[in-house]
């Protein structure tokens, strides 16, 4: 037997997860995309480390 649970989420709720997913989505175009494409490329290779990827 199947059982579902339903979760309502309040309007304020979803409007302040809209704005944050804009704004979020908004930086990730915008700084990418304007960004010089040196430090995107030291910025990734940073993270890779960080997570114990090795790239070299």
């Amino acid at each position: 037997m199947a059982t579902s649970a339903v979760s309502s989420v309040s309007l304020s709720d979803r409007i302040t997860a809209g704005i944050v997913a804009l704004i979020i989505g908004g930086f990730l175009v915008f700084g990418a995309g304007l960004a010089n494409s040196a430090t995107i490329h030291d910025t990734a290779h940073d993270v890779r480390h960080s997570f114990g990827f090795p790239c070299h």
